[in-house]
C-alpha cells in the first residue's frame, strides 16, 4: 500500500512538481485522479475549495500547496540529499527561482494553452473530471470548467499587445537554459533542489505535454525537452552541488530576465498590499489579488493583476537574503548588481504571510 497519496493530474501545472518530486525522493505514493468524484469526496470537504494538487501524507493528513507537501514530505523522510541547498547563497537563488517557475512562468504557460491549445484543453479536462463519460460528452463537460481558465489570461497580463513580447523572452529563456544545461545538469549543479522541481510546473505540464508549445520547445530547446522529461521522470543526483556555495554564472542571464521583468510587478504588489493594510483586521485572510498594476515584458505593457500569493513566494526569497551574513551576503549583493536587483536587497514587505486552513493569510 502507498504510503503517500497525491491527488492530481497531467494536465496541471503544480502537479507536475509534486510528482517530480515525490518520483526523486524515491517515496512510495500513489498518484489518484482528481476527477469530480474525487473533488466531491475528498478536495472539497477536506481544504474547502477546489484545487490540485493535494496530498494525504502517512497519517491521513491533507496538504495543499506544492512547497507545503515537499516541505512535509522532507521533514518525515529526512533523507539525503535534502532538496534545499545547504548553502545560503544557493539557498537565496533556489528561492529565487522557486519564485520565478511558480509566479512568472505562469504567464507563458497560459499563454500558449489558451492562445494555442483552448480546444485540445477541454478535451483533456474532460477526461480529466469525467473518464466514463464519451468524448463527446467530454469535450463539453472540459468546456465548461476550462473556460474559467481560459478567462485568467487576461488577468495575467496576456493580451494581444503583450503576446508578441510574452513568445520573445519565453523564447529568449529556452535559449538561456539551453546554454545552461550544456555546463550544468540542473540548475544548481550537479543534483535538483526544490527550483528544479518548480521549473517542472510550467515547462512540463503546460510547456511541453501541451501539443503547439511541445513541437516548438522539442524543436528550438531539445535540450530542455529532453531535461524537462529526465526530470519528471524522477532523475537522480549526478554529483553534489558545488562545496563552496556557488552559483553557476550561466544562471545569470535567467536571474536578469526575472529582475528585468518580475522584480517590478512585486513591487507594485507589495504597493498594492500595503494599501490593503491600512484596513484589514490582524490575522485576516488575503484576498486573491489587490487590484491591478502594469507588466512589461520586453518592452509590451499591460495589466495585470496583482496577486497575493506571489508575495507569499517573494517572502520565502527575501528570508533567504535576510540569513546571509558577512562574505555571503556581499556574493549575494554582487550577483543581484550583476543582475539587475539590487532593489530586491531593499525590498520588505509591510506584514508578514502564513498559510493555515489551506488559506494564504496576515501571520
Amino acid at each position: 500500500m502507498a504510503t503517500y497519496t497525491l491527488y492530481g493530474a497531467e494536465v496541471s501545472y503544480f502537479t507536475g512538481k509534486a510528482r517530480a518530486y515525490l518520483r526523486w525522493r524515491g517515496v512510495d505514493f500513489e498518484e489518484v485522479l482528481s476527477s469530480r468524484d474525487v473533488f466531491a469526496s475528498v478536495i472539497l470537504p477536506k481544504v474547502g475549495w477546489p484545487v490540485i494538487p493535494v496530498a494525504a501524507m502517512p497519517d491521513g493528513e491533507i496538504v495543499q500547496d506544492t512547497a507545503d507537501i515537499i516541505a512535509h514530505v522532507e521533514a518525515r523522510e529526512q533523507l539525503k540529499p535534502p532538496v534545499q541547498p545547504e548553502g545560503p547563497l544557493q539557498r537565496f537563488v533556489n528561492e529565487l527561482l522557486h519564485l520565478y517557475a511558480d509566479e512568472w512562468l505562469v504567464i507563458p504557460a497560459m499563454h500558449y494553452r489558451w492562445s494555442y491549445c483552448e480546444e485540445w484543453a477541454y478535451a483533456e479536462f474532460g477526461a480529466l473530471s469525467a473518464p466514463e463519460a464519451s468524448p463527446e460528452e467530454q469535450f463539453e463537460i472540459g468546456r465548461n470548467m476550462g473556460q474559467m481558465f481560459r478567462g485568467m489570461t487576461p488577468m495575467l497580463g496576456v493580451t494581444p499587445e503583450t503576446i508578441p513580447g510574452i513568445e520573445a523572452s519565453y523564447e529568449a529563456f529556452l535559449a538561456d537554459f539551453t546554454r545552461h544545461l550544456k555546463a550544468h545538469p540542473f540548475l544548481l549543479g550537479g543534483r535538483p533542489c526544490l527550483a528544479d522541481f518548480a521549473f517542472i510546473g510550467p515547462l512540463y505540464a503546460h510547456l511541453l505535454r501541451d501539443p503547439v508549445p511541445g513541437e516548438l520547445m522539442r524543436r528550438i530547446a531539445p535540450r530542455v525537452a529532453d531535461w524537462v522529461a529526465s526530470t519528471h521522470a524522477g532523475a537522480k543526483d549526478i554529483s553534489p552541488l558545488p562545496a563552496d556555495d556557488s552559483v553557476p554564472e550561466t544562471l545569470v542571464p535567467i536571474l536578469q530576465r526575472q529582475m528585468r521583468e518580475q522584480l517590478p510587478a512585486l513591487q507594485a504588489t507589495a504597493g498594492l498590499f500595503e494599501g490593503w493594510l491600512k484596513t484589514a483586521t490582524p490575522g485576516a485572510d488575503l484576498p486573491r489579488g489587490f487590484g491591478m498594476i502594469p507588466i512589461t515584458i520586453e518592452g509590451r505593457t499591460a495589466e495585470a493583476a496583482a496577486r497575493a500569493f506571489q508575495l507569499y513566494r517573494l517572502q520565502g526569497a527575501l528570508d533567504a537574503y535576510a540569513a546571509l551574513e558577512g562574505e555571503t551576503k556581499a556574493r549575494a549583493d554582487k550577483l543581484l548588481s550583476a543582475t539587475g536587483g539590487e532593489a530586491l536587497s531593499t525590498l520588505q514587505l509591510p506584514a508578514r504571510l502564513t498559510r493555515g486552513n489551506y488559506r494564504l493569510a496576515l501571520a
